[in-house]
């Protein structure tokens, strides 16, 4: 149910930025839904899922990009911790463990009420950010699940850098 007291039109339906701005840049996706467009997109850590969706009723688009990482029950605890670790560090976005499927996405919405359409720049920098996001903290993830550090010693070695040359 909306609280706006009218249904707002827009020039253009937000995915299909989304869609144009997946197709200027060669990357590939899929779209099935006049609401949704998945994207392939590289990475530095790995290669990430995007999904952009368009949520009429709160007027906004909504992303969430995730990484193949299934957490098993023996880890769950570990990375939920990591993940309340991480989103104290995070001004825009959050990290979640989706529960049903076991994996660890970033999400993050951009509000475009009142009938404002979004622009190629800002659906952009919404990819960018998610990517850069996932890219910084993806080792501290494999830190947990693989080597079974503690969420604190993951995002501290995630975290650590190196400065000058060897």
């Amino acid at each position: 149910m909306s609280l706006l007291p009218f249904e707002p039109s827009r020039d253009e339906h937000p995915v299909d930025v989304v869609e144009r701005l997946a197709s200027s840049r060669e990357w590939s996706f899929d779209r099935e839904d006049e609401d949704e467009i998945s994207i392939s997109v590289e990475g530095k850590a790995a290669d990430y899922h995007v999904a952009f969706t368009w949520l009429s009723d709160l007027e906004a688009l909504h992303v969430g990009c995730a990484f193949d990482l299934k957490v098993p029950e023996r880890r769950r605890v570990e990375i939920q911790s990591l993940v309340a670790m991480i989103n104290e560090q995070l001004w825009i976005g959050h990290f979640d463990l989706w529960s049903k499927e076991h994996v660890v996405m970033f999400r993050h919405s951009l509000l475009i009420s009142g009938g404002a359409d979004p622009d190629g720049r800002q659906c952009e920098a919404i990819l960018t950010m998610a990517v850069s996001a996932c890219d910084r903290y993806f080792q501290a993830f494999q830190f947990v699940l693989w080597a079974g550090k503690s969420a604190r010693e993951a995002l501290d070695g995630a975290m650590f850098e190196t400065q000058g040359e060897a």
